[in-house]
């Protein structure tokens, strides 16, 4: 006879089965929080099935999601409706990435698809003086930290998709029909990569088995915007350059 635990973790899959969600979309809104309230052009790598690309158009002069999965970006396009200022095309993230300089790059659950510090060197290079960089990612879980932040998710996990799909059984949404990849890397070699790569990136284990990455282009004393009379991108109204900075206590 199974034991009790086991029995647990059974129901507990079937309920994920029966009422699934996206965990990357739980972390949309905290993304537009970390940017300005209006920005010039938005680079979202890994963009799926545009959701978050779709957001970041409501701030946004123009939106370019890029997917190496042809499937999902058709899908991006098709749910997509005129007129949005947010495109999206199939592209290698590391060699065909629009060339900017953005001021807002987003990537989300598809860093662990690619060479980690050649990405990230990769994205640097498109993003534009005083922009943003913002990375929800996965990591493979080592420490007690990350195995007791991980058990503490199962349950609110569970609870936030019966919520979402009112008790009722439901398909997964198009969001979740890409192609997907265990992370190999783990948060501390995750934070020492990005810190060498990206000085002064800030980076936080989070719940639903994810981390963010905040890493912001600090504009060179006398650099001049390429755009005069614009709003540097890594202010917000206020001149302060932290009003955005990520706030201990939010997901």
């Amino acid at each position: 006879m199974p034991s009790l635990p086991h029995r647990l973790v059974q129901a507990l899959d079937r309920c994920n089965a029966a009422h699934p969600w996206d965990h990357n979309a739980h972390y949309h809104r905290w993304i537009l929080r970390q940017l300005p309230h209006r920005f010039g052009s938005a680079l979202d790598i890994g963009s799926g099935s545009g959701d978050l690309a779709r957001l970041l158009a409501t701030r946004a002069d123009e939106v370019s999601g890029v997917d190496s999965d042809p499937v999902i970006v058709a899908q991006a396009r098709a749910l997509t409706p005129e007129p949005t200022a947010a495109s999206f095309t199939v592209a290698d993230a590391l060699t065909e990435l629009p060339a900017g300089p953005h001021d807002a790059i987003t990537c989300v659950a598809a860093l662990h698809h690619l060479p980690f510090t050649e990405a990230l060197d990769t994205f640097r290079g498109h993003l534009a003086p005083g922009g943003t960089l913002v990375v929800v990612g996965l990591y493979r879980p080592r420490t007690a930290t990350d195995h007791l932040l991980g058990a503490a998710a199962v349950l609110p996990n569970a609870a936030v998709g019966w919520l979402k799909n009112r008790g009722c059984a439901r398909p997964r949404p198009a969001s979740m029909t890409a192609r997907t990849r265990p992370a190999d890397m783990t948060f501390s070699d995750i934070t020492e990569a990005a810190r060498e790569a990206l000085p002064g990136a800030r980076l936080r284990r989070r719940l639903f088995w994810r981390y963010t990455l905040i890493w912001r282009h600090l504009v060179r004393l006398g650099h001049r915007p390429a755009r005069p009379g614009r709003q540097a991108p890594g202010l917000r109204r206020g001149g302060d350059p932290g009003a955005s900075a990520d706030r201990p206590g939010h997901l």
